[in-house]
């Protein structure tokens, strides 16, 4: 479901607004085929907490994932009220490219949806989205590119990214079968003359250098490059024949990071370092050097320590490290040699353990090849689980002749620049792919973040980061690589000495108690210039209307809180809404000219109701019993 709120401006002279609210099903082919099929009890699609419970067996695996191909086929059968084009559920997060508002989601091709009013459209392929008048242009293959193995190329990144220079958008597409991983540039095309030379679209084109199946949710983009993460986290179905669970993170395989010109992926350069989860990026830009000449590709990502986050979408605990796997992240770290950041930095190892390897641990000894005993509690040490703001540096400059020799190239810096935990990161949407100095996002008081996302997403703190900053401080004193952080203050030393009109290059918005908030969006004012001159925006709601068993009553409502993103400390309103928004994912802002400038619609879908279903029924039978009745009469003329 999505959740709006229109600003409607109320007076042209005085300024005035009034705030409607709006929410909508997103009416995806699966959830318009349950509506109409009332019969199927069960999802038509397994669940992550199937896939990743280690309690399911590969029977029950195989079993879930037949079925849902059966019911595919069956749904385009002749007789089927609803036909399953795409699986997709598109309930993951929505922007704004060339005309259109996108709702995506990893499983399937972005979901066009009207604005305001939030009415599902169709599907969209790169060119055009279902729903729309049918252009020439747009005629062809589109993001799947046709085949039999198309409809996985149509599996899009929940989190395109739209240059606000060139109104480009870039894609990824991740796949199960070789190469894994293709790309595509969408170019916006809506305001261009008739006359004019189209612009060339990139449809996935592949990406080299990815040997296995990989759930990728995000990536990196800055005006020039991209970046795709290959982390040792795979997806992979495929698993199951040699009874292996689909989901899987290895501690000891490294991270990856292919850094490659925006339209030329053949060109990709691949860097290596320690193993880590990584599911939203925050901002990505190129370094240059006086001249213009390319020095660093720079990204902030906001870096997990564990894959505690999928498994706890799944109301699941995470796989503990055994011996074995402990042992093996030890060995790879031995194999692996060290780079050093700068003359004075601290030497590290490309593959620390990462998982917290707590369990089956405590006085096992591993024998290396040189014989000698070695405690995995000091070879290994523990790395909190945490999810933090992290800084990336690819050097871009040609290798050097000891990089060359060791086919590796060099990552300048990585570590955190604060070691309060940080996720949903949002820039100030004209700064995007450029060195913006302030990142937004949340933080949590009371938990690991990871445990927090993947449950019921309680963000319980607002966070502003002058990370630029940051990033001077940690390369004028870097920190340990990997685990080091710049500040290491904790959100509660953050909160303590912090004043209204603070200089501290990390605000934390303090919320009253038993009141939480959602991903929080950054809008710029129109009256400053200003990088941080603007406001954040919040669904935020007391749990103080919680039932005694902690269940919401019909009653409750929840509010859009307008916070100032200069001060971090001043409400400036809130909306009162008609009904409790639920803890959700992704959400963003789209401004009055992107609503005024939609392109246009021909129809949107619609659910039947219940009586339309019946009369339709009822004329269905009507029309076969007419039709028996006709051949009776002929049947007896004739004899």
């Amino acid at each position: 479901m999505l959740s709006g709120v229109l600003f409607k401006r109320k007076g042209e002279r005085d300024g005035t607004v009034q705030p409607e609210f709006v929410n909508q099903y997103i009416l995806t082919d699966v959830f318009l085929s349950t509506i109409s099929t009332p019969s199927l009890r069960n999802p038509i699609l397994p669940s992550i907490t199937t896939l990743v419970n280690p309690m399911s067996s590969l029977i029950k695996i195989c079993l879930a994932i037949f079925r849902a191909i059966f019911l595919v086929i069956l749904s385009r059968l002749p007789g089927s009220e609803q036909v399953i084009k795409k699986i997709s559920v598109a309930n993951t997060s929505i922007l704004y490219h060339d005309g259109r508002a996108l709702a995506t989601c990893e499983s399937g091709p972005p979901l066009r949806v009207t604005l305001p009013d939030l009415e599902t459209v169709g599907w969209y392929n790169g060119k055009r989205a279902e729903g729309e008048p049918v252009m020439e242009e747009d005629k062809g293959a589109g993001l799947g590119g046709g085949g039999i193995t198309g409809f996985m190329k149509e599996w899009t990144t929940a989190h395109p990214k739209v240059d606000p220079a060139t109104n480009e958008m870039m894609l990824f597409h991740s796949t199960f079968i070789p190469p894994f991983v293709h790309y595509s540039v969408v170019p916006a095309t809506k305001d261009l003359p008739m006359d004019a030379e189209r612009p060339k679209r990139l449809l996935n084109a592949a990406v080299p250098g990815i040997t296995s199946a990989k759930m990728m949710h995000d990536f990196g983009v800055s005006r020039r490059h991209t970046v795709i993460m290959d982390l040792p986290l795979s997806l992979d179905p495929l698993k199951l024949a040699i009874n292996k669970p689909p989901i899987e993170y290895d501690s000891s395989k490294p991270s990856r990071f292919g850094v490659f010109p925006r339209t030329e992926p053949d060109k990709v350069r691949w860097f290596e370092t320690s193993a880590c989860c990584i599911f939203h990026t925050a901002n990505t830009w190129d370094v240059t050097d006086e001249e213009g000449t390319l020095q660093t590709v720079d990204m902030l990502t906001c870096r997990q320590t564990s894959s505690t986050l999928v498994f706890s979408a799944g109301n699941i605990a995470a796989p503990q490290p055994t011996k074995d796997t402990t042992a093996r992240v030890f060995q790879a770290r031995q194999r692996t040699s060290s780079v050093s950041e700068s003359s004075n930095s601290l030497m590290y190892d490309s593959l620390p353990s990462l998982e917290s390897p707590t369990t089956e641990r405590n006085g096992f000894q591993w024998n290396s090849n040189n014989s000698q005993q070695t405690s995995l509690a000091a070879a290994c040490p523990d790395e909190e689980d945490q999810c933090r703001l992290y800084y990336y540096s690819f050097n871009m400059q040609s290798p050097s002749k000891e990089d060359n020799d060791r086919n590796q190239n060099r990552i300048t810096h990585q570590w955190a620049l604060s070691s309060i935990s940080f996720e949903f990161p949002s820039v100030h949407p004209d700064l995007a792919m450029s060195s913006a100095r302030y990142i937004y996002g949340c933080t949590t008081c009371s938990s690991s973040f990871n445990a927090a996302l993947g449950r019921a997403v309680k963000i319980d703190g607002l966070v502003k980061f002058d990370v630029r900053t940051l990033i001077e401080r940690g390369k004028a004193n870097p920190p340990l690589s990997v685990t080091g952080c710049v500040d290491n203050r904790s959100v509660f030393e953050i909160m303590a000495s912090q004043t209204r009109d603070s200089k501290d290059v990390i605000k934390v918005f303090q919320r009253p108690p038993n009141v939480f908030a959602q991903e929080p969006r950054f809008v710029p004012s129109a009256s400053d210039s200003a990088e941080d001159a603007g406001y954040l925006l919040s669904y935020m709601f007391d749990e103080a209307q919680l039932t005694p068993e902690g269940d919401p009553p019909p009653f409750c409502f929840s509010e859009l809180w307008i916070i100032d993103a200069g001060n971090m400390a001043d409400v400036l309103a809130k909306v009162v809404l008609p009904q409790r928004v639920p803890y959700g994912l992704h959400g963003t802002w789209f401004p009055e000219k992107q609503v005024i400038n939609q392109r246009p619609v021909v129809s949107v879908r619609k659910i039947k109701s219940q009586a339309a279903r019946e009369d339709e029924e009822a004329k269905s039978l009507r029309r076969r019993v007419g039709k028996k009745v006709i051949r009776g009469l002929v049947s007896m003329i004739g004899g």
